[in-house]
């Protein structure tokens, strides 16, 4: 397990590299002059040129990658352009705001959709199998901003239940938690269903029966224990995806996540901002998935790893 662990931890190294080499490269390839856009239309020629000098853009972009790789190693993730604020300082003020949400969409998505799963799995081909699978399609395909704004407006503005706006308590959570973890329940109660549907139709599952073991114990402790792998694998893939895209949901509900910051700096082509956040969640999301992984091990002890 540890060679495993650090084989696997060594080989995130290449991965960072290439998705760093290539945020920085789109970067320097999307029309526009981010000094021009800090200074104004009305800034002299002079001043954009020492401007840029001073900032390091005038460098070829290999000298311009390395200077920013070596700020790395030293945790430094560089200063923003516009703002003049450390990058780093800024990504974890708002990281937390981002990872709250995206594992609180995670839990909300793995509870229900394997729920879900395992109900549809156990009254395969009834009508309760068939609503919740047309359920999950229904969340699936719906767009995450246009269920939160009729989240919004239903709950915080007729009902008037639930904020809508910051994080400020708990129940801020609420909204933007159930809205972003929504697409992802469809998606793992449907893989639950299938990885469950396989493992019922298992010989040691029709032995279990045959003797007399309660149902429920062998749905949640033998069969749900064996079907977990495909889950898992899901799980940590949305993770990922949810904690990279949250960016709509954090403009809707007004939260200052890493997300918005990201969307803000793409627009005003802030070199260290997009390359710092990209690859603060590029690595997030390699670690969240090595861990998913190790857990292979846990949910089935057939796994070895050597």
């Amino acid at each position: 397990m540890l060679s495993y662990t650090i084989k696997r931890i060594v080989q995130i190294i290449p991965v960072m590299l290439v998705i760093s080499l290539l945020v920085f490269l789109m970067m320097h390839m999307i029309p526009g002059d981010p000094v021009k856009n800090m200074m104004g239309l009305e800034a002299s020629k002079e001043a954009v040129e020492a401007e840029r000098e001073r900032l390091g853009l005038n460098d070829p972009l290999p000298i311009q990658y390395m200077n920013f790789m070596k700020n790395v190693v030293k945790g430094d993730l560089g200063t923003s352009i516009f703002s003049k604020k450390s990058v780093t300082k800024e990504i974890l003020d708002r990281y937390p705001y981002t990872a709250k949400l995206a594992l609180g969409g995670t839990i909300f998505a793995a509870v229900v959709g394997v729920l879900i799963g395992i109900t549809c799995a156990v009254r395969r081909n009834s009508i309760t199998d068939s609503s919740l699978v047309v359920l999950s399609l229904a969340a699936v395909s719906t767009p995450s901003f246009f269920l939160a704004l009729i989240m919004m407006l239903f709950f915080s503005l007729n009902l008037g239940w639930l904020p809508s706006i910051g994080l400020k308590t708990p129940l801020h959570y609420v909204l933007p938690v159930i809205t972003l973890g929504m697409q992802s329940v469809g998606l793992i109660a449907r893989t639950t269903r299938s990885a469950m549907l396989d493992v019922l139709t298992q010989d040691y599952i029709r032995t279990s029966r045959s003797r007399g073991i309660p149902n429920n114990i062998i749905i949640y402790s033998h069969a749900l224990k064996n079907a977990m792998i495909p889950v898992l694998t899901v799980v940590g893939l949305r993770f990922g995806g949810l904690l990279a895209g949250s960016t709509l949901i954090e403009t809707v509900f007004s939260i200052p996540g890493i997300g918005r910051y990201l969307v803000d700096g793409v627009l005003k082509r802030d070199f260290p901002v997009v390359q710092g956040t990209v690859l603060v969640l590029a690595v997030t999301f390699v670690v969240v998935n090595m861990l998913v992984d190790l857990l292979y091990a846990a949910a089935d002890p057939r796994i070895k790893y050597e």
